[in-house]
């Protein structure tokens, strides 16, 4: 469907999003320094996004260092920045469903060339889209600005496509350059997201989970678990994170729930201990001749 022919409250729902996750997230990125409660600027980034008048598409990740995604701040977190900290602002803002998905690294340290890294590596694959690209061509032009400047790409995170409350759908951007691929199309809605690693290169789960997702709908039994799904029922299959479900036998809830193919896991994804990950990300709309990026 072309993006000029989007029905228009539902174009105009993707660019308002863009907006709103924007502003947050600029504004949000401002809060990050030294001796600043974790916590405190995870609460204040979400209720920006309530204030605004939109939803939150996933919980707002805040993601430390090595970590490179599916951080967020845990119920009492007692965690503060420090100097030297590399700090991922992942933020998904939706209205009526349509969502934007922006993230921006801040750097407390000296990694300033590896911020630059991601943050090119985007910005050269958006010059590239129109429809005809290939991912695989957008996936050359990440790696080549992140190698460039001495880093590796995360090989096993990519970008995605965005449909109406749906985080995660075809086509998946990758950070390599491969041969071929899906062809971009006009009216195509997705996020381009750059990681460069001082690491491996590639991500695997640690032992530390916040963020979940309801995947199934079937009844339970089990009263706390009954909760837990009736409190995310608006969430429409969006991810929600720990601290904003009911305490009530938590963790045997949310387990129960797992083990019942009802509920998906997140657990936060990592290069290897001591490196360091930077992340940037923008959401886009194919026009005819190139696109609009919805979180600029």
């Amino acid at each position: 469907m072309s993006a000029l022919l989007l029905d228009d409250d539902v174009f105009d729902s993707y660019v308002e999003a863009g907006r709103v996750a924007a502003r947050v997230l600029g504004t949000g990125a401002g809060t990050i320094k030294a001796g600043v409660s974790i916590l405190e600027v995870v609460e204040s980034v979400e209720q920006m996004v309530t204030d605004a008048g939109a939803g939150l598409a996933f919980p707002l990740n805040l993601s430390l260092n090595e970590d490179a995604a599916h951080d967020t701040a845990s119920i009492g977190d007692e965690r503060f920045f420090i100097e030297g900290d590399v700090a991922k602002l992942d933020l998904g803002v939706h209205l009526d469903g349509y969502i934007a998905d922006t993230a921006v690294t801040v750097d407390l340290g000296d990694h300033g060339l590896l911020v630059e890294a991601s943050q090119r590596a985007l910005e050269a694959a958006i010059a590239l889209v129109r429809p005809g690209v290939t991912i695989g061509d957008l996936g050359r032009a990440i790696q080549q600005e992140i190698e460039s400047r001495g880093f590796r790409p995360v090989a096993n995170l990519t970008g995605h496509g965005l449909a109406r409350y749906a985080i995660h759908t075809p086509p998946s951007i990758p950070n390599l350059s491969f041969e071929g691929g899906a062809a971009l199309e006009e009216g195509m809605v997705f996020a381009i997201e750059p990681f460069a690693s001082s690491g491996s290169g590639k991500v695997s789960e640690k032992p530390r989970v916040e963020i979940f997702q309801q995947i199934s709908i079937k009844p339970v039994r089990l009263p706390s678990a009954r909760k837990i799904l009736e409190a995310v029922r608006e969430r429409r299959g969006m991810p929600f994170a720990r601290r904003w479900i009911p305490s009530e036998r938590q963790d045997f809830a949310l387990s129960t729930l797992i083990q019942q193919g009802l509920v998906r896991a997140y657990p936060v994804l990592a290069d290897v201990p001591g490196s360091v990950v930077s992340q940037h990300e923008h959401t886009l709309i194919v026009t005819s001749d190139g696109c609009i990026v919805t979180t600029a």
